[in-house]
């Protein structure tokens, strides 16, 4: 499969592996670059290989043979902190700090990295008004806030230090549909004006071809097919057809 050239590339996977330390093999042989600017989608079932993909990307796993480059350096010549502080990571449920105000939960990294308090005022202030949140909110506690509310700061919190790429492990998949088809429009109209590089994983194929600049299609830790949604949906490949069939048919499931 080949990769496009340039400057433009973000995120290089060059012959990525990755195995427990019991021998199973998660991550096999991967090649995938990743545009500055667009949204990846990583489709797959459970256990496809979409989360360690994610995780190897900042570091919270280590290739075991292969190379991983972040801005065209290997994630393992980077210092640790810095990688993970230019990328933003947003989870299911959030994972936002309980005992934690909604501001100091999306001040987390601007203090970190030592901001004023007056800079960090302004910062939680424009994250809230950025995801559709009004600044009441900021003292309130997660338990206190909707689970389409808890999203949306999971996603403040994650561009609060302004980072180049963004992380985005099924953020809406334990969302109502109507709180989830919300935060994918919204989430659409936050990529447009701020063209962060985004991964995002997803077993839902509606919402990667929402989504999506490319979808990624993984199976057993393989990278099965790289396509744009319009060429996703006439791809022949056959496990891509599955995929298209169940969604047609209004069964796809993982």
């Amino acid at each position: 499969m080949t990769q496009p050239p340039g400057d433009n590339n973000v995120i290089e996977f060059s012959n990525v592996s990755f195995r427990l330390s019991d021998g199973r093999e998660l991550i096999r042989n991967l090649n995938l670059t990743i545009l500055r600017g667009e949204t990846l989608v990583l489709l797959g079932r459970s256990g496809s290989g979409k989360t360690t993909t994610l995780k190897l990307i900042n570091n919270l796993l280590v290739p075991t043979d292969g190379t991983l480059r972040v801005d065209g350096k290997p994630t393992k010549d980077w210092d640790v902190i810095h990688l993970r502080r230019m990328i933003g990571y947003v989870i299911q449920e959030t994972g936002l700090f309980p005992h934690f105000t909604v501001a100091r939960n999306i001040a987390l990294v601007p203090s970190i990295e030592k901001w004023s308090a007056e800079k960090i005022q302004s910062r939680v202030d424009e994250m809230l008004q950025l995801v559709g949140l009004g600044a009441q909110l900021a003292r309130r506690y997660p338990r206190e806030l909707s689970g389409g509310q808890r999203q949306r700061i999971g996603v403040a919190r994650a561009l609060a230090a302004d980072p180049p790429i963004l992380l985005m492990d099924e953020p809406f998949g334990a969302l109502d549909p109507i709180t989830r088809t919300e935060l994918q429009h919204e989430f659409i109209a936050l990529q447009q004006r701020l063209g962060k590089t985004v991964v995002f994983v997803t077993h839902d194929l509606r919402e990667a071809l929402l989504l999506a600049s490319r979808i990624a299609l993984m199976e057993e830790g393989k990278l099965v097919a790289l396509l744009p949604p319009k060429e996703f949906l006439q791809s022949p490949d056959p496990l891509v057809k599955k995929y298209v069939a169940a969604f047609g048919n209004g069964e796809l499931k993982t």
